[in-house]
C-alpha cells in the first residue's frame, strides 16, 4: 500500500525537538550533538526513542535522577505495568486509573508520545477474571464480552492521548513449548479461539481510530527457516497478512527486542531484511521493549562484565541501526533504561541474570547508550531517511 502521511500528537513532538535539549549553536559555542538526548537525536530522524516507566520509581522521592532522566532523555513512554488489566482493574467493575492517568500527564508535561501498553495478553490478568472462567462462572460468551467492554473502556479513556496500542501482546508459541509446532497459545486462545485477535483490533478501533494499532511479540527479530511451523517471524508474517486480507485493521508489527548475549543473536543485515519483509504487508514496525541481558557468573569480575558491556552494546546497535535503515520503523523503546529498577534480575534467576539496560545501577550511561546515541548522530541520507507512518486503517 502507499504509506500516506498521519498528524497526531506525535508528529507534534517531532516540531519541538527544538525544545528537547537542544541548545543554539552560536559562533563560541558550536553545536555539539553528543550533548543531546537520545529522545533529540532521534527526532532528527522523525524516530522516537522511548523507554518503560516504573511508576513506583517515578514516584520516588529518594531517587529524582530517575524522574529526571525519564523526562529529558527520551521522547516517548511506555507504562511498564500500569496499563495492563490487573492494575486497571483488580475489582470487577471498578476501574483504578490513577497510575496510568499520571504518566499520561507526565508525558504531556515533557512533551513526550506515549505507547499504550498493553489491552489483551494472557498474564497479569486479573485474579476474579480469570479464577471465574476456570470454576465455569464466566462463560465463553460473558468472557468475549468482558475483553470486549475492557478494550472500549480503556481505549476509550484514553483516546487522542495514545499514539500507539499494543492491541494483542504474544499470541503465538515458542518453538520449545509444547507442542513444538507453532501454535495460537495462551489464556486467550484457550478460552475463545484465535478469533479474539481480530475482534480486539476491530474494538480497538471502534475506540479511537486515530490510533496506531499494534500487534507485539519476542523473537522476530529476524527469519529463520521460512516455515511456519517452526519460525516465528514467518508465522507472525503470515498471521497479519491474513487478518488484513479479512480488513483486520492492523497497523503496526512491534517486535519487543529482548535479547541476551549469551545466544548468537543477529547481525544489522539479518534485522534489517525482517522489518523490511514486515513492512512489505503495508504495516508499520517499531521495537517495543527492548533490553540485552547478561549471565552473571562471577558478578563483579572485570574479565566477565567487560566483554558483556560490549556485547550488550553491539545488540542495542544492531536494532537501531536496523531500525534507522527502515523508514516504516517508526519507535525504538528500552524496557527500563536503569538496572536499578530492570525486571530482569526478578525473572532470570538461575543463573542470574543482570546488566540488561544503557544506564547502571548508578544511572551512569553505559557503553550501550553511547552507541545508540552514536548511531543516531551519524546516521543520515542517503541510507537513512525520515520515517514514513501509515494512516490508521479504517
Amino acid at each position: 500500500m502507499t504509506h500516506r502521511r498521519w498528524i497526531t500528537a506525535a508528529a507534534v513532538a517531532v516540531a519541538t525537538v527544538a525544545a528537547l535539549n537542544t541548545v543554539p549553536a552560536t559562533a563560541s559555542r558550536p553545536y555539539d550533538p553528543t550533548a543531546q538526548s537520545l529522545g533529540a537525536l532521534g527526532l532528527r530522524h522523525k524516530l522516537h526513542v522511548g523507554t518503560a516507566v516504573d511508576m513506583a520509581a517515578l514516584n520516588d522521592a529518594n531517587d529524582p535522577e530517575y524522574r529526571r532522566l525519564a523526562a529529558s532523555e527520551f521522547s516517548s513512554v511506555t507504562a511498564e505495568n500500569a496499563m495492563k488489566w490487573e492494575s486497571l482493574e483488580p475489582t470487577r467493575g471498578t476501574y483504578d486509573w490513577a497510575a496510568a492517568d499520571q504518566l499520561v500527564e507526565f508525558a504531556k508535561r515533557n512533551r513526550q508520545s506515549v505507547r499504550g501498553h498493553v489491552l489483551v495478553w494472557h498474564n497479569q490478568l486479573p485474579a476474579w477474571l480469570t479464577a471465574g472462567v476456570a470454576d465455569g462462572s464466566i462463560s465463553k460468551q460473558e468472557l468475549r464480552e468482558l475483553l470486549r467492554r475492557h478494550i472500549t473502556t480503556v481505549v476509550n479513556r484514553y483516546k487522542g492521548k495514545i499514539w500507539q496500542w499494543d492491541v494483542v501482546n504474544e499470541a503465538v508459541s515458542d518453538p520449545w513449548d509444547t507442542p513444538s509446532t507453532l501454535h495460537y497459545k495462551g489464556f486467550w486462545a484457550q478460552n475463545l479461539g484465535p478469533d479474539y485477535i481480530a475482534d480486539a483490533f476491530r474494538w480497538a478501533r471502534a475506540a479511537d481510530p486515530r490510533a496506531l494499532l499494534f500487534y507485539n511479540d519476542y523473537n522476530i527479530e529476524a527469519f529463520g527457516s521460512g516455515n511456519p511451523a517452526d519460525d516465528k517471524s514467518q508465522f507472525v508474517h503470515d498471521m497479519v497478512k491474513g487478518l488484513l486480507a479479512q480488513g483486520v485493521p492492523i497497523d503496526g508489527i512491534g517486535s519487543q527486542g529482548h535479547l541476551g548475549t549469551q545466544y548468537g543473536n543477529y547481525d544489522t543485515l539479518q534485522v534489517t531484511a525482517a522489518l523490511k519483509r514486515f513492512a512489505a504487508l503495508g504495516v508499520a514496525t517499531a521495537f517495543t521493549e527492548v533490553d540485552v541481558r547478561s549471565e552473571l557468573t562471577e558478578p563483579g569480575d572485570s574479565a566477565e562484565i567487560n566483554p558483556r558491556l560490549q556485547a550488550s552494546a553491539a545488540n542495542f546497535s544492531v536494532l537501531m541501526k536496523a531500525c534507522l535503515a527502515v523508514r516504516s520503523c517508526l519507535s525504538y523503546t528500552v524496557w527500563g533504561f536503569s538496572d536499578r529498577h530492570s525486571w530482569v534480575p526478578e525473572w532470570f534467576d538461575d543463573p542470574p541474570q543482570g546488566m540488561a539496560t544503557i544506564y547502571d545501577e548508578n544511572y551512569q550511561p553505559k557503553r550501550a547508550y553511547h552507541e545508540l546515541k552514536s548511531d543516531l548522530i551519524f546516521a543520515g541520507p542517503p541510507y537513512v531517511l525520515p520515517r514514513v507512518a501509515p494512516r490508521p486503517r479504517g
